[in-house]
């Protein structure tokens, strides 16, 4: 009886949707087009046939935020070497079937880039006058280079210099991929990850900063237009300055600051990172962000260190209540704006998100809304961490949690934006 009851919950919360229509969308991308001429000749005559590189060892299985810091930069080291990325799926699971379960639920097991991105990551159009070659998907790659006439060349990652910053690690591929003729190319990342987490996790990485960050890479990032849509949708709850503001990317929702409240297994592993010893994100270390995570003072005291962390990673109502008191007071004497209202990015249970709006809203906050109140469809609803990320991206002030990838993915965005840095805060 159980399993029939277990099966009941799982059916009644519905089956998830395939985005059916955005794979039909990205096979048809003007690159895809085996009619279009892909090989172009130089002043000298000489004919040049894309190369296309793909890396198959890419994280699958984990959030979305690993999946997509770690996308990125494999695109950035495709545009950087003149070679064409292959964009893959957003893949949680490698079952046959359509869905997977998580939980008591059902959920996609695949999710198409263009469902959560838009850009030259997934495909998107390079500025004008560039001549990048534009990223191709899977299904188009292994119809490109999956007969016998086209085997991949297979580059190892064994030598790379993983240990390095981040410039010396993309220079040293970009230098690999130079003497490569073969036009389809494969990592294999057995050996070692190209980019693991240890350079996303450590100010190494910032040697990248500028070239990144002025890249289409990221100058040309936007959310897809299902994502875009959603936050349309919820006009009503983020309260833009006019109607139009919501439609506008590039315009910041006035008066609003989202922080991301990271719940759940962070429970476990905010305590871990104390004893690991572990500092905030690379990319939440750049210099120029006004907040410091400095545990030193506490190296002796085990108790007094984990509280230090726990402080900035798990805090409690009262803390987040007098954090946001005190960055309120700070940007209002700035003077650079009157900050009014709070947006919650978190996976916490509602009835505790409730206690905290109440204890908000108590200390003078107008509004305070979550990502539970968000009114979402089935498309939307998959794809509720892109959304909360959008929302973010646009806040007047984002106060993140350090230590998380979606708030670094989130800095890394608002700051490649042109967002006063002042705006991007730390709990």
């Amino acid at each position: 009886m159980a399993p029939v009851f277990a099966l009941l919950i799982i059916l009644c919360q519905g089956i998830p949707p395939t985005y059916d229509d955005v794979r039909s969308f990205e096979r048809r991308l003007t690159q895809h087009s085996l009619t279009t001429p892909s090989s172009t000749v130089d002043k000298n005559h000489h004919i040049h046939h894309p190369r296309y590189l793909r890396f198959p060892g890419h994280l699958w299985g984990h959030g979305l935020n690993n999946v997509l810091q770690e996308a990125l930069l494999m695109s950035y080291l495709a545009y950087v070497s003149n070679v064409s990325f292959v964009f893959e799926d957003y893949t949680w699971s490698h079952t046959p079937l359509p869905w997977t379960m998580h939980g008591l639920a059902l959920r996609p097991a695949r999710i198409p880039l263009n469902a959560i991105i838009s850009g030259p990551t997934a495909g998107g159009p390079m500025p004008h006058g560039s001549q990048a070659s534009l990223s191709v998907s899977a299904d188009f790659y292994e119809k490109t280079c999956g007969g016998p006439v086209a085997k991949p060349y297979v580059l190892s990652s064994a030598y790379a210099p993983n240990d390095e910053d981040g410039n010396t690690i993309i220079e040293w591929w970009t230098q690999q991929l130079a003497s490569i003729q073969e036009r389809c190319i494969e990592i294999d990342s057995t050996p070692r990850d190209p980019f693991d987490r240890f350079l996303f996790g450590e100010p190494r990485i910032l040697s990248l900063w500028e070239s990144l960050t002025s890249s289409p890479i990221l100058s040309e990032f936007a959310w897809s237009p299902i994502v875009q849509s959603a936050v349309a949708r919820n006009f009503a709850l983020l309260q833009p300055g006019t109607v139009k503001d919501i439609y506008a990317a590039s315009s910041p929702l006035e008066g609003l600051v989202a922080v991301h409240l990271r719940r759940g297994d962070y429970k476990r592993h905010c305590p871990n990172l104390a004893k690991w010893h572990a500092r905030y994100m690379g990319f939440n270390q750049h210099p120029s962000l006004p907040d410091r995570f400095d545990p030193s003072p506490y190296e002796d005291d085990s108790v007094l260190k984990e509280e230090y962390y726990l402080a900035h990673c798990l805090p409690t109502t009262e803390q987040i209540v007098s954090v946001l008191r005190t960055i309120r007071r700070e940007y209002n004497i700035q003077g650079t704006g009157t900050l009014k209202r709070i947006y919650m990015l978190s996976n916490e249970r509602a009835w505790a998100l409730r206690e905290l709006k109440s204890a908000l809203e108590d200390d003078g906050w107008e509004d305070v809304v979550s990502t539970v109140d968000l009114r979402l469809d089935a498309e939307q609803y998959h794809l509720s961490m892109a959304v909360d990320m959008a929302i973010a991206e646009r806040a007047e002030v984002f106060v993140g949690n350090g230590f998380s990838s979606l708030s670094s993915n989130v800095v890394l965005l608002r700051m490649a934006k042109g967002m006063d840095v002042r705006s991007n805060r730390f709990l």
